[in-house]
C-alpha cells in the first residue's frame, strides 16, 4: 500500500530534497518560501544532512554551490526578491556549473501578498539561462525537486523550482517514498575551470547556449508536460493556472485541446508542435509574464506556422496580479465565445470588511516609533525603512515611515537624502535579522563616507515577519543551541561608530533621550531598541483603565495599538493586550495601571 502523508507544498518540496538525497540546504526566510526550509532543518539531524539559515540569499546560495562544487547534492531556497541578492552568484554558477546537483527554490508571490514586487522567476531563469519547473501541486512540486536534481546533476548546471504562493501553502496527500541510505564522501577536484576569467567565461558562455537546446530537447519527454488533443481550439497553460484552466472548462462545460506546461524554460518544442498542428487557435494562461507564450510564438514563426495565438499580447490574459477559477472563466469564455452562466446566476459577493493591517497589540516597533517621533518633535525629520513587520509603522497614527525600497536600503537611502538635504534630520529603520542580512554594507559604507544619520535598530530578537527564524545575534542556529552571539552593538562600534546606544523601547523616557541624543550627535549614530517579540513571551501583567480616564483618547490617537478600543466617550484595553506599559506612559490623566493577568 502506497503510504501518503497530507503536506504543504512547501513540505512537499522539502520532502523531495530528503528522497532525493540532499546533503546541505541554506536559506533566508521570506514568505512564501519559509516552511521549504524550516522543514528540511526539522529533520536534517534525523536524515543526516548540514542546514543554516543563512545572513542573506547570496550567501546562502555561494554555501550551497560550494557544497554543489565538491559533487554533493544541495539545495537553496527563497523567496522572489531574494534572487535579486542571490543574483550575482547565480549569473556566474550559470557558466562556472557545478559537479553535483543544486536545486535553488524560488518561490513566486503572484498579487503580490506579501512582497514589494511580484517579478516573475522563470523570466530570471530565461536571463541566467538556466532550467526551470513549474510545479501546479504539492505532489508535483516534490516530484519535481527529485527530476530536478537529476537534471542538474545531467547537465552540471544548477536548476530553478519556481512554487507560487497557492503551490506553497496548499496542502494535498503526497506520496512518501523511501529515503536512501548513503554514506557518500565528497571531494572538492581542483580544476582551473572552477576559476572564471573573462576568457573561459566566453567558451562558457558557448557551452551554456548549446545546452539550452539539449535542455529542450530533453524536456520534450518530460512528464511533466502533458498534452491531450481533443478538438481545433488549444489551450496552454503552466504552474498553478493549469487547476484554474480545467476547473474553469469544466463549469463551462467546454473541451478544448490542452497542452500543460511544468518545464516553462526552455519550452520544449515537440508538445507545442504537435498542439500547434492539430488546432487553428489557441491561448496561453499563464500568471505574471508571457514567458510561454513569447517561446509559442518563437516556435511558430521558426515552424512558418501562421496560427491566432491569444494571452497576455493582445491582453486577454492580464499580466499582473493572481489569476483564480473566475478570472479564468472569464478569459476563456470570452476566448471560445460562450456564455459564462456561472457568472450570470451568481449575485456578487458583498465587500470584504476592510482591516488595515497594524501592529500586535504590545508590539515594541511601535514603541520604538513613538519615541523616534517625540524625540525630532519640532525639527524636519525624514524616516528611511526597510523591509519588515515594523514596515506597518506607516499607517496611522504612527506615520513613522517615509520610504521603504528593499532590505538593507534604510541606511542607504538616509545616506543620500543626508548629502543633499541640509537642515533636515535622517533617520533609518531596519530589524536585527536585516541588520544581517544587507544593512551592515550600508552601514559601513555611512561610516565609511561620514553620513549624517541616526540609525535606530529594531531589534525584537527573532526574524519575525516571515516566522520567527533565527539569526546570527541569537544564541541559536537553524538545528540548535550556538554560543556565537554577534552584538549588534559590539558590531557597530568595531566600525568606528562613537555613539552606540541600547535601550528598551518600553521604557518611553529613556528611548527618547537616546535617540534625540543620537539624532543631536554630527555623524552616524545607532541606537538599538532592544526588547524581544511580543509574541515570543508570555505576559505577566495587563493594562487596565481606571475611572480617571477623561476621554481624551490620546492613547489611541498617538499609538494606535489594537488593544485600545472606544467605549462610548472613554478608552477600555480589550483581551490582546500584553501588558507593555507604553499607553500608560502618554496617558495625561494618570487613567491606566498596571495589573497582574
Amino acid at each position: 500500500m502506497t503510504k501518503k502523508k497530507l503536506l504543504m507544498g512547501n513540505e512537499a518540496i522539502a520532502r523531495g530534497a530528503v528522497e532525493a538525497g540532499v546533503k546541505v540546504a541554506a536559506a533566508y526566510p521570506g514568505t512564501p518560501s519559509s516552511e521549504v526550509f524550516s522543514t528540511l532543518a526539522r529533520f536534517a539531524k534525523e536524515y543526516g544532512y548540514y542546514a543554516e539559515w543563512s545572513v542573506n540569499e547570496k550567501v546562502a546560495l555561494e554555501v550551497a554551490a560550494g557544497a554543489a562544487y565538491a559533487g554533493a547534492r544541495a539545495i537553496v531556497s527563497m523567496k522572489q526578491v531574494g534572487l535579486n541578492v542571490a543574483a550575482d552568484p547565480l549569473m556566474t554558477l550559470a557558466y562556472i556549473g557545478i559537479k553535483g546537483g543544486l536545486v535553488i527554490v524560488v518561490a513566486d508571490d503572484p498579487g503580490p501578498h506579501s512582497s514589494q514586487n511580484e517579478q516573475d522567476t522563470r523570466k530570471f531563469a530565461q536571463f541566467a539561462k538556466l532550467p526551470v519547473f513549474d510545479p501546479s501541486t504539492p505532489q508535483e512540486a516534490k516530484d519535481m525537486t527529485i527530476a530536478a536534481f537529476e537534471l542538474s546533476e545531467q547537465t552540471k548546471l544548477p536548476v530553478i523550482l519556481r512554487p507560487t504562493t497557492r503551490v506553497c501553502h496548499v496542502c494535498q496527500d503526497v506520496v512518501m517514498e523511501e529515503v536512501p541510505k548513503k554514506d557518500q564522501a565528497f571531494v572538492f577536484e581542483k580544476d582551473p575551470s572552477w576559476v572564471i576569467f573573462p576568457s573561459l567565461a566566453y567558451q562558457k558562455h558557448i557551452w551554456l547556449n548549446e545546452m539550452q537546446e539539449e535542455i529542450a530537447a530533453a524536456f520534450n519527454y518530460s512528464p511533466f508536460n502533458k498534452l491531450v488533443l481533443k478538438n481545433r481550439t488549444g489551450v496552454v497553460t503552466s504552474g498553478v493556472s493549469y487547476n484554474y484552466v480545467r476547473e474553469a472548462l469544466a463549469q463551462l462545460g467546454q473541451e478544448v485541446s490542452l497542452l500543460k506546461v511544468g518545464t516553462p524554460y526552455p519550452l520544449p518544442e515537440k508538445p507545442v508542435l504537435e498542439l500547434l498542428r492539430n488546432v487553428d487557435r489557441l491561448i496561453v494562461i499563464e500568471e505574471q509574464e508571457p514567458v510561454v507564450e513569447d517561446q509559442i510564438i518563437k516556435i511558430a514563426w521558426k515552424n512558418k506556422l501562421n496560427h491566432s495565438i491569444s494571452g497576455k499580447n493582445d491582453k486577454l490574459v492580464p499580466r499582473e496580479g493572481e489569476l483564480n477559477v473566475d478570472k479564468v472563466r472569464a478569459i476563456l469564455a470570452g476566448f471560445l465565445g460562450v456564455e459564462d452562466k456561472t457568472t450570470a446566476e451568481q449575485s456578487p459577493p458583498p465587500p470584504l470588511p476592510a482591516r488595515n493591517p497594524v501592529l500586535c497589540a504590545g508590539c515594541p516597533h511601535r514603541a520604538s516609533f513613538f519615541a523616534a517621533k517625540e524625540a525630532v518633535k519640532g525639527k524636519p525629520a525624514v524616516f528611511a525603512g526597510d523591509i519588515g513587520c515594523y514596515t506597518l509603522g506607516v499607517a496611522p497614527p504612527l506615520n513613522a515611515m517615509d520610504t521603504c525600497l528593499c532590505m538593507g536600503a534604510s541606511v542607504t537611502i538616509a545616506s543620500g537624502l543626508s548629502k543633499v538635504e541640509s537642515g533636515v534630520k535622517h533617520l533609518a529603520f531596519l530589524g536585527d535579522s536585516t541588520f544581517f542580512h544587507t544593512g551592515l554594507a550600508g552601514l559601513v559604507n555611512a561610516v565609511y563616507n561620514n553620513a549624517d544619520i541616526t540609525l535606530v535598530v529594531l531589534d525584537n530578537s527573532t526574524t519575525a515577519m516571515t516566522g520567527h527564524q533565527p539569526h546570527p545575534g541569537l544564541p541559536c542556529t537553524a538545528t540548535g543551541v550556538n554560543d556565537k552571539v554577534i552584538s549588534i552593538a559590539e558590531v557597530c562600534r568595531a566600525l568606528g561608530i562613537s555613539l552606540v546606544k541600547e535601550v528598551d523601547p518600553y521604557n518611553l523616557a529613556e528611548a527618547v533621550d537616546a535617540v534625540r541624543e543620537a539624532v543631536d550627535f554630527t555623524g552616524p549614530a545607532v541606537v538599538i531598541m532592544k526588547r524581544e517579540c511580543v509574541s515570543l513571551v508570555k505576559p505577566a501583567k495587563i493594562c487596565w483603565v481606571t475611572d480617571k480616564c477623561v476621554g481624551c483618547k490620546v492613547c489611541m490617537n498617538k499609538l494606535g495599538c489594537p488593544a485600545l478600543v472606544p467605549a462610548g466617550e472613554k478608552v477600555i484595553i480589550g483581551a490582546t493586550c500584553t501588558g507593555c506599559g507604553v499607553c500608560r506612559q502618554v496617558c495625561p490623566a494618570d487613567a491606566i495601571e498596571e495589573v497582574a493577568k
